[in-house]
């Protein structure tokens, strides 16, 4: 999928949400532990009943890969469900790859190629040729991991190196790499204040801004500050909305959480 089609659709849908797929077999309703496949049943239950409020779904292949081959599955059957019936979402594979260049590739190939997700976010910490070749693919995007929302950010990402936040000396050195325009970035919305900076550095791309809901971000604040002329965020919640419920009506208040915050972005965007 490429940008503008991206752009289109949150015209059209008066959202920029992005609905994580984050299943836990400890969570999920018990009743479809008796399915065959309970990850797939539980994930096309959300789909179904929320795909018309958002633009985007994530996937944490941490919560795929835990339970083996079948897990790898499910995750297969996921996104087979959703580039057949929902063509027009836009799919992450949060897996946050990234290792030297012929290692990339073939991360690239898997999510790109076979799994045919539209993107896959990367770690930046090994450089420019382990990012490149996931950046080779066209209409695919590398979400790279810019400042992220966990307590163990600071460690690293807003120490100042040379005088300046690490951080954004990712953001600026990765703006020179080959075929940089297909990169988005990783901004969690627990760190409201610093997309004004952020905006300074890459104004125009996409930021997936997780930890909105359960994490305590707030969705006024990122916009505040992240908005770019073409809206340019893909506002994640994962728990906030699958978990709305562990009952047999799970995916109807999941539907319910994620209109919630639709509606709030569709008064945002008539701002825009």
């Amino acid at each position: 999928m490429t940008t503008q089609e991206l752009i289109a659709q949150i015209r059209k849908k008066k959202s920029f949400l992005c609905i994580g797929l984050d299943v836990d077999l400890n969570k999920i309703p018990t009743y479809l532990l008796k399915e065959e496949d309970p990850i797939f049943a539980f994930n096309k239950a959300i789909i179904d009943a929320t795909h018309h409020l958002c633009v985007a779904y994530k996937p944490n292949t941490a919560f795929y890969e835990a339970y083996g081959i079948k897990g790898w599955q499910s995750l297969e059957k996921t996104i087979q469900y959703l580039n057949s019936n929902y063509p027009e979402i836009y799919t992450i594979a949060d897996a946050k790859r990234g290792d030297i260049g012929n290692t990339s590739t073939m991360y690239a190939k898997a999510f790109f190629e076979d799994l045919a997700f539209d993107s896959v976010t990367v770690a930046p910490y090994m450089g420019k040729d382990s990012v490149e070749p996931f950046l080779a693919f066209d209409n695919k995007h590398t979400i790279m991991l810019a400042l992220t929302s966990n307590e163990g950010a600071f460690d690293f990402q807003t120490k100042e190196v040379d005088g300046k936040e690490l951080y954004k000396q990712v953001l600026e050195t990765s703006k020179g790499w080959k075929n940089s325009e297909n990169l988005m970035y990783v901004v969690g919305a627990t760190k409201a204040e610093y997309f004004a900076e952020i905006r300074k550095i890459v104004p125009t791309s996409f930021l997936l801004v997780p930890g909105v809901g359960a994490q305590g971000g707030n969705l006024q604040d990122v916009c505040k500050y992240g908005l770019s002329e073409h809206v340019g965020l893909l506002i994640n919640s994962s728990r906030g909305i699958i978990y709305a419920s562990n009952n047999t009506d799970f995916a109807a208040k999941a539907a319910i959480k994620a209109e919630e915050l639709q509606k709030e972005m569709a008064v945002i965007l008539e701002e825009v």
